[in-house]
């Protein structure tokens, strides 16, 4: 009951209306942006810094250029609508928190990766959230011809709600590890930090 009280109002992206700074990390390259609710469309987000220094022109530019063509793009399915709860277990379960995992559905008709992952959700009792949502693949996988994954993880964390405020999104890693046409390492690791 628990979880089916906390998936209600869980987003993963954090509750609508409130601002934050996102810093990505990856690949030696960092930026750090700024996401206004207030404002529309893609005058939400704003660059504050990009490898550690403040954006030159070009990269401001380039930057506006990468806002809209996202904002061009389909939309992502929405990962809690893909939660597979008829396959539902319980992991752990203790006085604070209990640890759920599920299959996940295919996103869309040709999903030949999704079979491959599981979904772990951590849920604080107490206030009835989910702290932390992780994806990750049960063995090795190929998605596609030449593409070999041997390890792909997301952990999205999130901070429990206080009086002043709801639960928000902390962090999210990402980490890869895999080959193409078995010469070209895909390894990547991704840290976002809120």
């Amino acid at each position: 009951p628990e979880l089916a009280t906390a998936l209600k109002t869980f987003r993963t992206d954090g509750p609508r209306g409130w601002a934050f700074t996102q810093t990505t990390a990856a690949e030696g390259k960092s930026l750090s942006e700024r996401f206004d609710p207030g404002l529309r469309d893609v005058a939400r987000w704003s660059l504050l810094q990009q490898d550690g220094h403040a954006p030159t022109v070009e990269e401001r530019s380039a930057y506006l250029d990468g806002l809209h063509r996202r904002a061009q793009g389909a939309t992502a399915p929405k990962l809690t609508e893909q939660f597979d709860l008829s396959t539902l277990e319980t992991v752990a379960d203790a006085p604070e928190r209990s640890t759920y995992r599920c299959k996940l559905k295919p996103a869309e008709v040709g999903d030949e990766t999704s079979p491959f992952l599981r979904v772990t959700l951590v849920v604080h009792k107490p206030t009835q959230t989910i702290e932390s949502v992780e994806v990750a693949n049960t063995k090795t996988f190929s998605p596609t011809f030449g593409v070999k994954i041997v390890e792909m993880k997301t952990t999205m964390t999130y901070g429990l709600p206080t009086a002043r405020r709801p639960s928000l999104l902390e962090k999210v890693t990402t980490r890869l590890r895999g080959r193409a046409f078995w010469m070209k390492s895909l390894d990547a690791d991704m840290i976002v930090t809120f």
